[in-house]
């Protein structure tokens, strides 16, 4: 690896900027986007098909078209989220890439980094305790356990926390109530911090943060408690994004860490002003597959930081392809040219999502060696009935930056004449239930929108309250483009269930929960902790 001032030296960024975390990683002081002149750098937005147990690599794949990008003289930066240690000790390992496209230091990146998750957990937990404190002293007239709505959140994954009561042992313990706790990356502290655009940003919008509702339906808030400077004692240096690199040595920035599914699963915009004045191509991803991470990318952030992508990456397998086509796991490495062809429903379902908005799209098959040259090219005449302006084979996992150059100057192609202009599927000022109607049918392809009594009663609420004009960020599970995990390819016709509905103020969105999601999950029979030996090497291979 590089020592962390020669990656920031090839930015030309001014070394007073730098923050150093030993010697590999580092923050970049927010003052630092303040000192660019703009080089107007092409965002390229990188997403997947519906994730299946095959794994699909986009991570790796946006490392890697980092790398490519650098193999043909672009000067490219890596903008990711950070890994969240829940997943990383259950079921999906690190999240920092993997063979020779990868981030480094690695195990720094995915255990602790610089702190920042550590500094929401603390900042979401006190706000939690204020919340108490004001509910057991009375200091809000009126405010009481049963109107409290803030949960806490803990990063380990841990199913016996999802539904817990408080306060027992005596009334000098209380407030007595049921609550429970989320993991980090759903709190709504860190989907504020992606989507601040700087530190007066991030004292407004948690000035917003509503705990709970009064008996006459008025919100309650942390600027209510007196709890946002608190807040910001702990966050204040979060706000500096993180600086690493690649396997290669190319620079990457990351920051924020909000789930794509239960969040809206994007790296910060602070993170993209950065490295959009310091690059010419900027390599950013969304969480899961295009229904969500690319559908909450377009609606959420953009309508927030005004940057349009220039293009779309979305990333396939020939493995996934067949498990949507209905492979088992076992089976992935036999060629089922049946399989394919029925699988490839959701790749094209989601191409058609994608270009939707106006954007052009690449698609990247990311080659395993179990794939023959059969399926390689099925998979390839199929992808050129789909619509999509770009279609590149890569090897990044094997080949490092030598397997993305094909992607890299295929992305380079299609956003030589890219607008940067989009067109959103709803008007920010449609009523609530259009805009789901709307989601529901153009990208989950659904019939009909059924709403719990809890949900519709809560969204009459909400637009009483005038925050009926804010996006919405669907909580749904990331394996189907539907609402049940089961349904695979491209359901259609069927009835999107709508349980919930939640309204993060602070952060800026109306949260629907689709079916039966989970905000805090749960470890697996074999969980990946298994993986990391007593020394705290990783073993496994992420």
């Amino acid at each position: 690896m590089k020592h962390i001032s020669e990656v920031c030296e090839s930015l030309d960024i001014d070394a007073q900027y730098l923050i150093p975390y030993g010697k590999y990683k580092a923050k970049v002081h927010i003052d630092a986007t303040k000192d660019i002149a703009k080089r107007n750098a092409k965002l390229i937005l990188v997403t997947g098909m519906t994730p299946t147990a095959a794994g699909e690599g986009k991570t790796t794949t946006s490392i890697g078209l980092t790398q490519g990008l650098a193999h043909i003289g672009k000067k490219a930066i890596a903008n990711l989220r950070e890994p969240s240690l829940g997943p990383i000790f259950g079921i999906k390992g690190g999240g920092t890439g993997g063979g020779f496209s990868k981030l480094e230091p690695e195990d720094e990146i995915n255990i602790h980094f610089t702190g920042d998750a550590h500094a929401v957990s603390s900042a979401h937990n006190l706000l939690a305790a204020i919340v108490d404190s004001a509910v057991y002293h009375n200091t809000i007239n009126g405010f009481s356990a049963s109107g409290v709505t803030w949960r806490r959140v803990s990063d380990m994954q841990e199913r016996s926390l999802r539904t817990i009561v408080t306060g027992i042992g005596g009334a000098t313990n209380g407030p007595l109530r049921e609550t429970g706790f989320d993991i980090i990356a759903a709190s709504e502290i860190m989907a504020i911090l992606a989507l601040s655009a700087d530190l007066g940003d991030l004292r407004h919008r948690l000035s917003r943060l509503v705990v709970g509702f009064l008996p006459n339906g008025k919100p309650v808030t942390a600027f209510d408690l007196n709890a946002v400077g608190p807040m910001m004692t702990l966050l204040r240096h979060t706000i500096h994004p993180n600086l690493v690199q690649t396997t290669e040595g190319q620079p990457a920035v990351v920051h924020a860490g909000p789930f794509g599914n239960i969040a809206h699963g994007c790296s910060s915009i602070i993170a993209d002003n950065l490295a959009s004045g310091y690059a010419d191509y900027v390599i950013t991803e969304a969480g899961f597959g295009a229904d969500l991470g690319f559908e909450k990318f377009m609606h959420i952030k953009t309508r927030a930081s005004g940057v349009m992508p220039a293009a779309v990456v979305l990333v396939t397998t020939v493995r996934a392809v067949k498990a949507h086509g209905g492979v088992n796991p076992a089976d992935f490495t036999k060629p089922n040219s049946e399989a394919l062809t029925k699988g490839f429903a959701n790749p094209a379902h989601l191409i058609k999502v994608i270009k939707s908005f106006g954007l052009p799209v690449v698609v990247a098959i990311n080659k395993h060696p179990s794939d023959t040259k059969e399926e390689v090219k099925q998979l390839w005449e199929l992808l050129l009935t789909s619509g999509a302006e770009g279609i590149a084979e890569s090897t990044v996992f094997a080949d490092g930056g030598k397997g993305g150059i094909e992607l890299a100057e295929a992305v380079v192609e299609i956003t030589k004449d890219s607008l940067g202009k989009v067109d959103y599927l709803y008007p920010i000022d449609a009523s609530i239930e259009d805009k789901v109607s709307l989601l529901a049918s153009q990208v989950y392809g659904a019939k009909n929108v059924v709403w719990s009594k809890i949900a519709r009663k809560k969204m009459d609420m909400f637009t009483d309250l005038g925050w009926a004009n804010l996006p919405i960020c669907m909580a749904k599970t990331h394996l189907s483009i539907s609402d049940k995990a089961d349904r695979k390819g491209a359901p259609s016709g069927y009835d999107f269930h709508i349980s919930d509905l939640r309204a993060s103020i602070g952060a800026g969105f109306i949260y629907p929960t689709a079916g039966n999601i989970l905000t805090m999950p749960g470890l697996p029979a074999s969980p990946r902790e298994l993986d990391i030996d007593s020394q705290g090497n990783l073993l496994g291979s992420f």
